[in-house]
């Protein structure tokens, strides 16, 4: 029995594009501890988001095995899957994802009401993750009043909210300046360390090699360093 956090092993990822098939992956074996801050670089078209969004349980593979906290997601149903997501893991996106009528701490709280914690929970985690990413200030402030950095902080906290184990990001800096990247880079950092989470994020950034555990580069679907 090992103690990784993720457990990939021989993952294939096979598209239909008309009467071509495409292998976005190509049996990726991967396995993470707890507590780390991943890159996993690689060119557009790479297969980094596929394999983001497998780890995720968004997609799934062709064939191969994919056990997150010792748990294999084949065993998962769609309802089982969504639920399990909802509960254990925090998503970070490039274009933010907010919800663009509600409030930083509305956009945060959300994530607690659909797994059903209760209204002082999560008057407190909401502000607590909100207070980590460094915007207890602007709690009622909409996304069209924040700055792109400041948004991508609260879509940071809104991962937080469930408490996750793993956080997974997709090209999290792709639409920041590299002053406001670093910043988010730097948080990052603090969070993996004072939470004692797994952070693994894709990019195309040179300045994340700075920040991370481990780099990971993709070519072609498979893992090469």
């Amino acid at each position: 029995m090992n103690d990784y956090l993720i457990d990939a092993q021989d993952v294939y990822r096979v598209y239909q594009r008309g009467h071509q098939e495409v292998q976005a992956l190509r049996g990726i074996q991967l396995q993470l501890e707890s507590g780390c801050f991943v890159a996993l670089k690689g060119r557009s078209g790479s297969g980094k988001t596929t394999l983001l969004n497998i780890l995720g349980g968004l997609d799934r593979p062709t064939s191969g095995t994919v056990k997150i906290f010792g748990r294999d997601l084949s065993t998962l149903s769609d309802d089982e899957l969504t639920r399990w997501r909802r509960e254990r893991l925090g998503f970070v996106f490039q274009s933010f994802g907010l919800l663009p009528t509600l409030s930083a701490y509305e956009n945060v709280e959300l994530m607690l009401r659909l797994i059903g914690v209760s209204s002082r929970e999560r008057r407190e985690r909401t502000l607590h993750c909100l207070h980590i990413v460094g915007l207890g200030k602007r709690v009622h402030h909409r996304p069209y009043e924040l700055s792109g950095g400041q948004q991508q902080r609260v879509a940071i906290a809104r991962a937080l909210a469930n408490q996750p184990r793993l956080i997974l990001a997709d090209e999290p800096t792709g639409e920041l300046d590299s002053l406001t990247a670093g910043e988010i880079l730097s948080l990052f950092q603090r969070i993996v360390a004072e939470e004692g989470l797994t952070l693994l994020m894709t990019s195309h950034d040179m300045m994340v090699d700075d920040y991370v555990d481990r780099v990971l580069q993709l070519k072609d679907g498979q893992i090469v360093s």
